[in-house]
């Protein structure tokens, strides 16, 4: 018997190291346990525990901060929550870190190739911060295995100045975005977000930036996974939202419409209606013909022989009665303007799109046209 437990003894003792090998390699690899290469900062964090830290609202006591440069990497995309301060404009920035020393200071750059974040924690160091860690494996790791990415205001500045191709979404309750939303946003409330897929530019592929009240306000951040959910590929939210927006470039006016994405939105915002409901000025009409025609699809709704004659140059023919066959045809996410010699048979086809496919952003012309077969054309208000 005694030699029977001196054997189990024996057979203990020889796996016990067996079984440390395979704790230890199940379990995962925290932070502190990561080998620090030469030069790198000797506190390490992975990105779970950037997650368990990190978040929006933000924890108190926390900072996450990005060491990379500011506009071609920080602004088109960083972790949500993260503040920019880039390892080479670190002195002059100094003054952004929290006053309390014992703050838990998360620095991280672009990988493990990037010394940016590690020289930007040993000068925090030197500043007599205590509670300092770094994320080596950075923004590609993120982007990898994070719940999505955020920009800055400066970046969807620059989008819209370039009039770049993206759709910018509001997620917050109507009555906030009619006192004041970010120029050319479109309006999609995160708690009505699945009655108004509609809205959502048909190609995935489109970017997509969500919005809301600020980083307190967890809507934006909601909506964003809806999106990429429904396969929307380009997704990262602005979590500073409407009030840092609000503060950088002053309260923003609601345009009188604003629906699809990047020009379209913007070509929405400059369209002004006519008397007759669902109708365009004349006025704006004229305006968006001779500064940015491509922007609308012209439908002539005439019959052929009447649109052979004359129409205006870049027009597509759908005659009245073919409306309801080729309906399917339309796109949703361009404004569409449908044209005839008097406004009656525009303002039908106006009221026969909406019925068919109400998501469709119609218009008509309610005027006296004449098209010439050269593709110019005149028009005359009723009255005038």
């Amino acid at each position: 018997m005694n030699k029977k437990l001196q054997n189990l003894g024996l057979a203990l003792v020889l796996s016990l190291p067996v079984a440390l090998l395979a704790v230890a390699w199940l379990a995962p690899a925290h932070a502190e346990q990561v080998k620090a290469k030469e030069g790198w900062y000797n506190k390490l964090v992975d990105i779970e525990f950037v997650k368990q830290n990190v978040d929006i609202p933000p924890k108190k006591g926390v900072l996450l901060i990005d060491s990379r440069p500011a506009a071609r990497q920080y602004d088109p995309g960083h972790i949500p929550g993260a503040v920019s301060i880039p390892d080479s404009k670190f002195d002059q920035m100094a003054g952004s870190l929290p006053q309390d020393k014992s703050s838990l200071l998360i620095f991280y750059c672009g990988g493990v190739e990037c010394m940016l974040s590690h020289n930007s924690a040993f000068k925090a160091e030197k500043l007599g911060y205590t509670n300092i860690r770094v994320y080596a494996d950075g923004s590609p790791d993120w982007a990898a295995k994070g719940t999505g990415q955020a920009v800055s205001a400066a970046y969807i500045k620059k989008l819209l100045d370039e009039k770049s191709n993206f759709m910018l979404i509001d997620a917050r309750p109507k009555r906030s975005f009619e006192k004041g939303a970010i120029p050319n946003a479109v309006n999609i409330s995160d708690s009505e977000f699945d009655k108004h897929i509609d809205k959502l530019p048909a190609d995935k592929a489109t970017p997509l930036i969500f919005y809301c009240g600020g980083l307190e306000c967890v809507l934006s951040v909601k909506s964003a996974e809806k999106a990429r959910k429904l396969g929307y590929t380009d997704v990262k939210t602005y979590v500073e939202g409407y009030p840092e927006w609000a503060k950088l470039h002053g309260e923003a006016a609601v345009p009188a419409a604003t629906s699809g994405a990047g020009e379209t939105a913007r070509t929405a915002a400059s369209i002004e209606a006519g008397k007759e409901k669902g109708s365009i000025s004349v006025a704006s009409f004229e305006r968006i013909m001779k500064e940015n025609p491509d922007s609308l699809l012209l439908v002539d709704v005439r019959d052929a022989k009447e649109f052979k004659a004359g129409t205006i140059k870049g027009a597509i023919n759908i005659s009245i009665g073919d409306l309801e066959k080729k309906i399917e045809t339309l796109p949703k996410d361009k404004p569409i303007v449908f044209l005839c010699g008097t406004g009656a048979r525009s303002g039908e086809a106006h009221d026969t799109a909406k019925l068919l496919r109400s998501e469709l952003q119609t218009y008509f012309i309610d005027a006296e046209m004449k098209f010439n077969a050269d593709g110019t054309f005149s028009i005359k208000e009723r009255g005038k």
